[in-house]
C-alpha cells in the first residue's frame, strides 16, 4: 500500500488532464505551498474544522480504522491518531504524496478515488476532506466509499452558502486564486441530495454541523447551514 518516491515533478499528460481537465493539484507552483497556507492565515479554521469533525466521526464508537482520500500532503491524515483513528492516506497527485511521505508515517497509496484499489470493508470508514468539491462523479465516489469504508463516510466541505465563496469567484475572474476554479460547492442539503441518490436501498443516519464564521461572532459553530465549512458524517445503520 505504501507509495515510493520517485520524481514527482514528472506528472504523466494522462494525469495533467485528470477527468479532462486541468487540476491545481497537478502544477508544482501550487502544491509547494500547500503546507504554509495552513500554517499561516487558515490556521484558525483548521483548529474549527478538526473541531467539527472529531465531534461528527467520534460519535460512531465503530471506527477505529480511516482511509483519508485526496489526503494531499497528509495534513488531516496525521491529524485523526489524535482522536485514537489509525488513518492511512490516497490522492491521485503525485505531487502531493511526494510531500505526505516525509509528513506522514502511515500507509499511503496513489489512486483514483473513482476507482479505490481496495477490497470491501477495508477500512471502518472512508474521511474527504475540502477534496470532494473537485470529483465530477460524485456519485460514483460516494458509491465507492461505501464499498470501501464499513461503517461510515466523513465529509469535510467547503460550503457554498458562505460569502467567502463570491470573493473566490470574483478573484478568479482577475487571474488569482486557481485553487477553486474546477471545485463544485455544495451546501449541507445539496450534499445529502447527492448521498441519497448514491446510497439508495442503504440504511444510514447522516449528521452536519457548520463552522468558518467571522471571528466577532458570538459562536464558531453551529447547525445553520450558513459558514465557510461544514462537516458531514453518513452512518451506516444496516452493518454490524
Amino acid at each position: 500500500m505504501e507509495i515510493q518516491h520517485k520524481n514527482a515533478e514528472l506528472i504523466p499528460r494522462s494525469q495533467q488532464n485528470w477527468q479532462g481537465r486541468p487540476e491545481w493539484f497537478f502544477n508544482r507552483e501550487h502544491t509547494d505551498t500547500y503546507e504554509q497556507w495552513y500554517e499561516g492565515r487558515y490556521k484558525r479554521a483548521e483548529v474549527w474544522q478538526k473541531k467539527v469533525m472529531e465531534q461528527l466521526v467520534a460519535g460512531d464508537g465503530r471506527i477505529k480504522t480511516l482511509l483519508e482520500f485526496g489526503c494531499g500532503t497528509g495534513r488531516f491524515t496525521r491529524w485523526w491518531k489524535e482522536i485514537g483513528i489509525k488513518a492511512s492516506g490516497g490522492d491521485i497527485s503525485p505531487l502531493m504524496l511526494s510531500q505526505a511521505i516525509h509528513l506522514f508515517d502511515g500507509d499511503l497509496v496513489m489512486a483514483d478515488s473513482h476507482a479505490m484499489p481496495f477490497k470491501d470493508h477495508t477500512f471502518d470508514a472512508l474521511a474527504f476532506i475540502t477534496t470532494f468539491e473537485y470529483y465530477k462523479d460524485p456519485v460514483k465516489v460516494i458509491r465507492e466509499a461505501a464499498r470501501v469504508g464499513k461503517y461510515g463516510i466523513a465529509m469535510g466541505m467547503m460550503n457554498r452558502n458562505s460569502t467567502k465563496v463570491v470573493r473566490r469567484r470574483v478573484q478568479q475572474l482577475f487571474g488569482k486564486n486557481p485553487f477553486y476554479i474546477t471545485a463544485t460547492f455544495y451546501t449541507p442539503k445539496t450534499l445529502q441530495d447527492i448521498i441519497h441518490k448514491a446510497l439508495v436501498g442503504r440504511e444510514y443516519t447522516i449528521t452536519w454541523s457548520c463552522t468558518g464564521l467571522p471571528s466577532w461572532f458570538p459562536v464558531q459553530q453551529w447547525g445553520i447551514p450558513f459558514g465557510d465549512f461544514f462537516g458531514l458524517y453518513v452512518q451506516f445503520n444496516d452493518v454490524q
